[in-house]
């Protein structure tokens, strides 16, 4: 993940508070469910000594959102000694509690863990018409969200424009002839489309869905760089709900599958990049490392808090490092991938 998505949060003015909300189902008494859980959590951080003026701008925050959503999605906020400086929606599963923090910087390890864990997917359901293309994240609890959708392509239904004639005269071939080229111009409009989306979003994978022959013709279609890393699937659609729910099933498991091949790939980085002195695990080394501004890569455990996370990460925010994620057990459960040695003493 590339940190300087949150640096503007770290530009502020501490105390920091940040609260977390999670995703619940919705209901009836949603609104009041809501406000009674933020009370709660207003009540602790005014114990803690936050202002009143700062925790008056979280309750205009929090209570202004439509309760659905908070209920649904859950939310993380950051609020500075000024005002509200972060407001999002994040992956917060339920079981996983409401928190609240008051220190000198923002607590946003669980949100960097929820944004790392994340895996964007280029989306295109093509048919003979063009493809349905659709920008896809998916988190670790929920299947997936749809950022955008695009439909590409001629959507006209006329027969003569896209599908073959059943007569073999001349006139039926010349028909045919540019029947094959109305497809091709739509799937090449697709493709072109892809390209310019993937070169602004940059998505860590292309998927083709759809008919066999559309999606086959289509991936003919793509540049080459995103014919380098792409998926095609049978599953789903958009025809009805239970196409959709094949198909959102099928990208779950696709994004897991990257999710967790990342994980392992940064663990066997780590472990080559210590072998040679060029990466650190625990809180002090990596702290220290932060001072020299030689962390590269700030690497966290996949589902354990690190000791001194919200330092370390403000540190690694300062000085333009990364973060992902590790699935092996290191020191204080952070570690790092260095940009050059860093002494013992």
């Amino acid at each position: 993940m590339q940190l300087n998505e949150i640096r503007r949060v770290y530009n502020g003015q501490e105390p920091f508070i940040t609260v977390y909300l999670e995703g619940r189902s919705p209901a009836e008494d949603s609104p009041q469910q809501v406000r009674l859980r933020w009370e709660e959590l207003r009540r602790r951080l005014s114990e803690d000594g936050a202002a009143d003026g700062v925790l008056a701008s979280l309750d205009a925050a929090v209570l202004a959102e439509e309760p659905g959503e908070v209920q649904s999605s859950g939310r993380v906020l950051v609020a500075d000694a000024t005002s509200v400086v972060l407001d999002e929606t994040w992956d917060a599963a339920l079981g996983s509690g409401d928190a609240a923090h008051l220190g000198r910087e923002p607590e946003l390890g669980a949100l960097v863990r929820e944004r790392a864990r994340s895996v964007r997917l280029l989306v295109a359901i093509a048919d003979r018409h063009g493809a349905v293309v659709r920008q896809v994240v998916v988190t670790q609890s929920t299947a997936t969200t749809t950022q955008a959708e695009d439909h590409v392509g001629d959507t006209s239904e006329d027969p003569e424009s896209v599908h073959k004639p059943r007569k073999g005269a001349l006139s039926h071939k010349n028909i045919q002839r540019r029947a094959d080229e109305v497809v091709k111009q739509n799937l090449r409009e697709v493709a072109d489309h892809m390209d310019a989306v993937a070169k602004a979003w940059k998505p860590d994978l292309v998927v083709l869905a759809g008919a066999v022959q559309a999606r086959t013709a289509l991936q003919k279609e793509l540049s080459p760089a995103l014919r380098e890393h792409f998926a095609e699937t049978d599953a789903g659609g958009v025809d009805d709900d239970g196409a959709e729910e094949a198909l959102a099933n099928e990208l779950h498991r696709l994004a897991e599958e990257l999710s967790t091949a990342a994980a392992q790939q940064r663990a066997e980085q780590f472990g080559t990049g210590k072998a040679h002195g060029l990466a650190v695990e625990g809180a002090d080394r990596v702290s220290k490392a932060l001072e020299m501004s030689a962390v590269e890569t700030l690497l966290l455990e996949y589902d354990r808090g690190a000791a001194r996370e919200a330092q370390v990460l403000a540190a690694s925010v300062r000085t333009d490092a990364e973060a992902a994620l590790i699935d092996t057990h290191v020191e204080d459960g952070i570690a790092a991938i260095l940009r050059f040695d860093v002494p013992d003493q």
